[in-house]
């Protein structure tokens, strides 16, 4: 019989891929029952797999954006000099081609076994034990497992100004210096859509404005793609960003582009559009055939500046991101130091194109996080702190983001609070001139693969996304457990959300909205006091701090910096309640609420509460609800 104990597996999420959640429930799984784990989180290279499979019986290897094959390219080299013996598996999205085809693709890179698709972590664990218990030998446990110390922490670096910079970021890429013409970017600017006027009117006017995420890989189907979108009723249009150029691997874009010459199918090795590539020129002609629509930048790039200064110069008055919402859900390895700066950056350019030419750039704040079991005061707080950021680098317009967790008052209280609490402290710090926005995203996490479900999800998601008044429904689709949709599955989800709020017009919200509205406040302006309270020099260096010491610590968070005590688990009503809060500053009333709900919830259920985490992670992936928003 197999002793687990006995066994070592490798479990590593590879190259630019920034998903996390999955990863992590499964080291959980494997971990409970009875497996040596050798966890080296997000964003390996396979030369650190390779290594790491040293006396491991097992190597386990997520990707989810698709570009596994090119990430592990080097594997099969590596592996023919020193043998490892294990047996290796991959799984989550590996490739955005057809099954078949994806299959044969990474079978030929030495993968004993391929998961496409959503699995169990029990699955998994099945799969695994029939394996190695037919192997013929294994390995011991090592003495010690691999592992990454905290690296050692450095002072902030000194803060530069952008003209200090911009000559050597415009120099990033060839496609850089046509951005640097700042009088020209502005009359380019000024004969689009922008954001920010739109959604001013859609608040006065009571009205959410509907956004899907779209990005393919060439400028033609980019603009047909639009195209498709504007007719089915879209209201906000955005360039999805691909994964390589998030990591800022601009030439091995560029060898991509360059293959798809002589073979259109190589778009396929792309996962969005390649803004930084294709360049001001490109970018300029697409905005050009939509100029009343607005269009944003969403990208999650760990080096954001360079593409901030070709969007701008493309017409596109909207950037996504900010110093912790594109680090923390994202990167391994990135300090929250280096991006707080490198965001200033963005921030002061935004701020340039209103003091200079009156442009106002609308700075969106990924307050989505890593998605999953994600406590609405702790979207809050970071929405709240990347804005006064931004305000101290004179942006006028900030768009504050937060992923729908399903249970509806939490939720809409969550909209609400965000609104009130940015507000009141803008107002505090002098910054009564920067309009607040709300971006309500439909769920977030792993999607039912029945398509049945998904709709019942997407339908109660946009009356929710209606009753909390939040400025703009961030869209997502039926085959969102599957693959990225198509313009036309985009257009159907339009077309969902606008029949969901003629169905369901005279809808009111929950009365526990009031309460849950008032508990994010509370919670929210506990953590921003603390913030703001740290001695230190500035904003940047205080926020830092506060990650180092898990006064904001976001659950699932892959980063090395983020403290991961926190753990959240949903209470009777679906709620997502603090099972344990860590040193998250909160009033010792709200923390004893949390730790009522949860225990409540476990006397009723029975079961540990690693157990149930687990289960609240994957339970709407499982489909595992009658209705949506959760009642239960």
């Amino acid at each position: 019989m197999l002793d687990r104990s006995e066994r070592t597996v490798v479990l590593a999420g590879v190259g630019g891929d920034s998903h996390s959640v999955g990863i992590i429930t499964l080291r959980n799984a494997l971990q409970r029952a009875g497996y040596h784990v050798r966890f080296l989180s997000i964003q390996n290279t396979a030369a650190e797999l390779h290594a790491a499979a040293a006396g491991a019986d097992a190597v386990l290897v997520s990707n989810m954006d698709g570009h596994a094959a090119y990430y592990l390219r080097d594997l099969p080299s590596l592996r023919a000099e020193e043998p490892d013996g294990a047996v290796w598996y991959i799984g989550g999205n590996p490739s955005l081609a057809g099954d078949e085809p994806a299959a044969a693709e990474l079978a030929g890179l030495g993968f004993d076994r391929v998961f496409l698709g959503y699995v169990e972590p029990a699955e998994v664990i099945s799969v695994l034990d029939r394996d190695l218990t037919v192997r013929e030998c294994g390995f011991a446990r090592p003495a010690a497992p691999a592992g990454r110390a905290l690296p050692e922490v450095r002072p902030m670096p000194r803060r530069r100004s952008p003209a200090e910079q911009r000559d050597d970021v415009l120099a990033q890429w060839p496609t850089g210096h046509p951005a640097g013409r700042l009088e020209e970017n502005a009359e380019v600017c000024a004969a689009r859509g922008n954001l920010a006027a739109v959604q001013e009117a859609a608040d006065r006017d009571g009205r959410t404005l509907i956004h899907p995420r779209t990005g393919v890989a060439g400028v033609r189907e980019q603009i047909e793609l639009f195209r498709t979108l504007e007719e089915a009723g879209a209201d906000v249009l955005s360039f999805q960003i691909d994964s390589l150029t998030r990591n800022n691997a601009h030439e091995q874009v560029e060898m991509l582009l360059k293959e798809s010459v002589a073979d259109p199918g190589a778009f396929a090795g792309l996962n969005g559009f390649p803004l930084v590539n294709h360049g001001v020129e490109a970018g300029r002609s697409i905005t050009a055939y939509f100029p009343h629509v607005p269009f944003q930048v969403r990208h999650s790039t760990r080096d954001p500046r360079l593409l901030a200064e070709i969007t701008f110069a493309s017409g596109i008055t909207s950037f996504e991101g900010g110093a912790l919402t594109y680090n923390l859900p994202y990167y391994r390895d990135y300090s929250p130091r280096q991006s707080v700066r490198r965001w200033q950056y963005v921030d002061r350019l935004s701020g340039i194109y209103h003091e200079r030419f009156g442009i106002t750039v609308d700075r969106e704040f990924f307050g989505v996080l890593t998605a999953t079991m994600v406590p609405p005061c702790l979207a809050v707080a970071v929405d709240v702190l990347e804005t006064l950021l931004a305000a101290e680098e004179g942006v006028k317009s900030v768009s504050l983001g937060y992923a729908e967790q399903g249970n509806r008052a939490q939720d809409i209280g969550a909209i609400r609070a965000l609104r009130r609490v940015a507000r009141g402290y803008l107002d505090a710090r002098g910054h009564q001139d920067v309009a607040v926005h709300t971006v309500f995203h439909q769920y977030m996490a792993a999607f039912p693969a029945d398509p049945e479900k998904s709709r019942a999800l997407l339908h109660g998601s946009a009356v929710s996304a209606r009753l909390s008044g939040a400025t703009r429904l961030m869209l997502k689709t039926v085959a969102e457990s599957s693959h990225i949709p198509s313009g036309v599955q985009n257009a159907a989800g339009v077309a969902l959300v606008r029949a969901a709020w003629a169905a369901e017009a005279d809808t009111a919200a929950p009365g526990l909205a009031d309460f849950e509205e008032e508990l994010t406040v509370t919670e929210a302006s506990a953590i921003l006091d603390a913030v703001l309270g740290l001695d230190a020099s500035d904003l940047g260096e205080r926020i830092a701090l506060a990650v180092e010491r898990g006064l904001l610590d976001v659950p699932f968070s892959p980063n090395r910096w983020n403290a991961g005590k926190a753990m959240c688990a949903r209470d009777s009503a679906g709620a997502v309640r603090f099972a344990v809060v860590g040193d998250i500053p909160l009033p010792e009333q709200v923390r004893r609420l949390h730790r009522d709900a949860v225990r409540s919830r476990l006397r009723r259920t029975g079961g540990d509460l690693d157990a149930m985490v687990e289960s609240d992670v994957l339970r709407t992936a499982r489909g595992d609800f009658a209705v949506w928003p959760l009642t239960s």
